[in-house]
């Protein structure tokens, strides 16, 4: 049972089974479902109350999801933990600025890397701001309640994610 843990690749069955535990469980004993973009508002927003002062916090958005470290914060922060973790358990760690599949279409230049990687991380945030939640929040959560908003986010993450990799694969190849 414990090389589970230091395997590279889980099975998506097991990793999907887990995940449905973890939202069950967040649901009932929490009354909360899963979800973390709202946690990357709140850390933007205790950023800024730190450089600004204590005004920030009435600005209506931050008074409506509230400037503190919550559950959620947490969830994020066992994520990252988790996953260091893992790769650390399975020996998969190494440090690099640019991965292998990158540097084949890209070349090895990380400051490339790093402005994609910011810019496109602002877009998901904005994304998923706008739609009121990321995939974690609709795609699992949303989806299990049943919710005709959240079916339509998760079809619309999947067909994204298909023409996306679509277009980024002919980029590499040609």
């Amino acid at each position: 049972m414990l090389e589970a843990f230091s395997q590279v690749r889980w099975s998506p069955y097991v990793v999907g089974v887990g995940i449905g535990v973890l939202s069950w469980l967040s649901f009932l004993i929490l009354k909360k479902q899963l979800g973390c973009s709202t946690s990357f508002a709140k850390t933007s927003g205790m950023i800024e109350k730190l450089l600004r002062g204590p005004d920030v916090a009435l600005k209506p958005y931050y008074q409506k999801i509230k400037l503190d470290i919550d559950w959620q914060w947490m969830l994020v922060l066992g994520i990252v933990f988790g996953s260091l973790a893992s790769a650390l358990l399975s020996g998969d760690f190494r440090f690099q600025w640019v991965p292998g599949i990158w540097l084949s279409a890209f070349g090895h230049t990380p400051v490339w890397r790093v402005l994609v990687a910011l810019v496109g991380g602002i877009i998901i945030g904005f994304g998923a701001r706008w739609a009121d939640g990321c995939t974690s929040g609709h795609g699992i959560s949303g989806a299990l309640q049943l919710a005709v908003s959240s079916w339509i986010s998760a079809i619309a993450f999947f067909v994204g994610g298909i023409l996306m990799a679509h277009i980024i694969f002919r980029l590499i190849a040609g």
